[in-house]
C-alpha cells in the first residue's frame, strides 16, 4: 500500500509534524540550500526572492541559498548578504511573507573562502583561505564562470575578525526574523577548507593537528550559538564530498566524528549531512557510516543528497534520519511537500535557468492542478 493513503496509522511520519529545537515543524521535509545568484550586485534580496521562498513555504524547514557573512566571503555573483542594514531589511521582506504562510526560514551562512575570484573581492583582493593552494575550480561571476586563483594565506588576527562576521551575521539574522541559522560547513568552501588536512597545510593554532583543524568550526559555532541560542542552529558537513577541489580528508571519519562530538558542547538543533558526493553517487568505494555521526550527534540528523520519494521513505521506515532535506528537486517542485505525499509526477528543472535571470525557471514552475492531483497514484 501507499505510504502516504489508506488508514491515517499507514501515513508515513514523513508528513507529520516533527520537533526541532523550539519549533514545531510541520513536516520533516527540508528545502535544502540552493544558490539562484537572484539578488541585486549589493546583496539586498530582490522581490522575486519573497516570491521563491514563499512558494515553498510548505516545507517543514527552508534553508536559504548560501548568504555571505561579509564582501569578502562571497564567491558567486547576485548572491545575497546578512552584513548590511539594507540585506537585513531584505531579508525581512522574506522572513515576513513565509511566516505568514506557515513557514519555517534558516538562513545558510557562508564564507567561500578561496573559491572566489579578485573581481568579486573588495578592491580586486584575492580570495582567503587556511593555505595558499590555487583551487582547480571556478567561480560565478558576471562575466559567467571564471576560474579560481592562489588565494592569500589568513593571519591569526583575520581568522579572528571572520570569527566575528559569523557572529554579527547571525544576530543580523535574528533582527531580520529568520527562526535560526545554519552554519555552512560543507562543500569544499572556508570552514572546510579549515577542516581537511588535504586543503590546511598551517602549521599554527590553526592547522596540523585534527583538534586545530576544527579550531575555526568550533570557534564560529560558539559565535553563533551566543547570538542565536544553540537550539536555534544547525551545521552542514560533507564529510566524503571532494566538490571544490576539495581533497578528502586522510580520515574523514575520525575528523568527522570529532567535530560532531565537539558540537554537542554547544546544544545545536541539528546537522545537515551530504551523503556521499554532493550532487553525485550517494555510495563510495571503501563506504563511510553516516549513522555514525547520527548516533555521535545529540540533535537532529538531516540526511541530504539524491533522496527520492523512495528513498525518502525507506530512510524514515527504518529511523536512518530525522529529516529529509531536498535540493534540485526544489527547483522546480515548488509544492514539493504536496507531490511526494500523493506520489505525483515531478517537474523538471532547467539547468540553463540555476544562475541568475528573472522569473524563467525561478518563480514560474507551476504547482500541481486539481486534475494531476487527482490522477496521482493511489
Amino acid at each position: 500500500m501507499d505510504q502516504t493513503k489508506g488508514n491515517p496509522q499507514e501515513i508515513s511520519d514523513l508528513f507529520q509534524p516533527v520537533r526541532l529545537g523550539p519549533y514545531r515543524l510541520t513536516n520533516r521535509i527540508v528545502m535544502a540550500p540552493l544558490t539562484r545568484s537572484r539578488a541585486g550586485d549589493d546583496g539586498v534580496p530582490s522581490a522575486s526572492m519573497t516570491e521563491y521562498y514563499v512558494q515553498r513555504a510548505s516545507a517543514g524547514l527552508i534553508i536559504t541559498e548560501g548568504v555571505n557573512i561579509s564582501p569578502q566571503a562571497r564567491g558567486y555573483a547576485f548572491t545575497p548578504g546578512l552584513y548590511s542594514d539594507a540585506q537585513v531589511e531584505g531579508w525581512r521582506q522574506v522572513t515576513t511573507a513565509v511566516h505568514a504562510r506557515g513557514g519555517c526560514i534558516f538562513p545558510q551562512l557562508w564564507h567561500v573562502g578561496r573559491i572566489s575570484h579578485p573581481s568579486l573581492q573588495p578592491g580586486d583582493a584575492l580570495p582567503v583561505a587556511p593555505s595558499a593552494i590555487r583551487p582547480q575550480a571556478t567561480s560565478y561571476t558576471a562575466k559567467g564562470f571564471l576560474p579560481c586563483v592562489t588565494p592569500h594565506a589568513l593571519e591569526i588576527a583575520e581568522i579572528r575578525e571572520i570569527v566575528e562576521q559569523y557572529r554579527r551575521a547571525a544576530r543580523n539574522a535574528m533582527s531580520a526574523g529568520f527562526d535560526g541559522v545554519e552554519i555552512h560547513a560543507a562543500n569544499g568552501y572556508l570552514i572546510e577548507q579549515f577542516l581537511r588536512d588535504s586543503t590546511n597545510k598551517r602549521t599554527d593554532a590553526y592547522g596540523g593537528s585534527r583538534d586545530n583543524r576544527a579550531r575555526l568550526l568550533l570557534e564560529v559555532a560558539q559565535a553563533v550559538a551566543s547570538a542565536c541560542g544553540g537550539d536555534r542552529v544547525g551545521v552542514r558537513l560533507s564529510p566524503v564530498s571532494p566538490i571544490n577541489d576539495a581533497g578528502l580528508d586522510s580520515d574523514p571519519a575520525e575528523t568527522y566524528g570529532y567535530v560532531v562530538e565537539r558540537l554537542n558542547a554547544f546544544g545545536l538543533a541539528y546537522i545537515h549531512v551530504i551523503e556521499g558526493v554532493t550532487q553525485g553517487p550517494r555510495e563510495l568505494p571503501g563506504g563511510f557510516d553516516f549513522q555514525h555521526l547520527r548516533r555521535a550527534f545529540k540533535g537532529l540528523y538531516i540526511a541530504n543528497n539524491g533522496y527520492n520519494r523512495q528513498l525518502a521513505l525507506e530512510a524514515r521506515r527504518r529511523n536512518l534520519a530525522d529529516l529529509i532535506s531536498f535540493g534540485r528537486l526544489y527547483i522546480a517542485n515548488p509544492d514539493l511537500v504536496e507531490r511526494l505525499r500523493i506520489g505525483a509526477r515531478l517537474n523538471v528543472p532547467d539547468r540553463a535557468t540555476f544562475f541568475g535571470g528573472g522569473a524563467a525557471g525561478y518563480t514560474d514552475y507551476p504547482a500541481l492542478s486539481l486534475a494531476e492531483a487527482s490522477a496521482a497514484p493511489a
